[in-house]
């Protein structure tokens, strides 16, 4: 089988320069995966160390801020690319871990306006955004059971949007987590506080992030801060979900799965 899409991934934008060099690993990653399972689908009993990479699969980032080119422009210059390789398809994923206006109005406008310019020779889709996908439960889970703990926290950025942290906190409960929030209530430190007053003596803390940068260098001092004036405490530092092999292959199940359902 070979593949019919490409895929654009989209994420926030940062002046911090380690986000966007995740984003790229992150980018090959998800493209080895998808020329893996392509490969694999068409050749059942043939090894991993024998899958040929196909020509056509394309993979490629852009951010939605603090970018030298709009999105809707970063589209159209992908777009005209695909054109000459005889790909039909172009699959925009938002690589955002909540609903907010970004994901529900910024993106959507962007590829309006791509899709109004290059016309209809090649379809621009909208993926669900990387929140969304439910293998994050357990690759988060992964990070709660590298430490002994008697409480679990999740921090995530916050969204002021209503229903907008709803998916992380599904996720929190279903890890029988509590979530802090950066940008809003309940606090890091309220959090924290509030286990310690029930008695809880190791509390393991999660960045909900997608990379290494700014606010989770601030969350890790503020873990830093709570730690020292809670001696009595242990308190454990996750690290976010990163440009891992396991995340990689997590969104091109989820991405193959969605296609397979479109289909039927």
């Amino acid at each position: 089988m070979t593949l019919t899409s490409a895929y654009l991934l989209v994420s926030h934008g940062s002046r911090d320069p380690r986000p966007q060099i995740a984003l790229e690993r992150l980018s090959y990653l998800v493209e080895e995966q998808l020329q893996f399972s392509t490969n694999k689908t068409s050749n059942p009993d043939q090894s991993s160390h024998c899958a040929v990479l196909s020509p056509v699969t394309m993979v490629q980032t852009a951010s939605l801020e603090l970018s030298e080119l709009p999105l809707s422009e970063k589209i159209k210059q992908f777009a005209t690319k695909l054109e000459r390789v005889g790909i039909k398809t172009l699959k925009i994923v938002p690589l955002f871990l909540l609903p907010g206006v970004h994901v529900r109005e910024d993106i959507p406008r962007e590829i309006a306006t791509a899709q109004a310019e290059i016309g209809h020779t090649i379809e621009i889709d909208l993926c669900p955004y990387l929140g969304s996908y439910e293998g994050l439960i357990k690759i988060i889970s992964h990070q709660f059971l590298m430490y002994p703990q008697d409480a679990r926290i999740i921090v995530s950025h916050g969204s002021r949007r209503q229903g907008g942290n709803d998916s992380v906190e599904a996720i929190a409960t279903q890890l029988k987590a509590k979530v802090a929030y950066w940008s809003i209530k309940p606090s890091l430190s309220q959090q924290v506080h509030a286990f310690v007053k029930q008695g809880q003596q190791r509390i393991t803390i999660v960045p909900y992030f997608l990379f290494t940068g700014g606010i989770t260098n601030m969350i890790a001092q503020q873990v830093q801060q709570l730690q020292e004036s809670l001696p009595q405490v242990q308190l454990n530092l996750g690290q976010p979900l990163g440009a891992t092999p396991e995340l990689a292959q997590m969104m091109v199940s989820h991405l193959i799965n969605s296609s397979k359902s479109v289909i039927s």
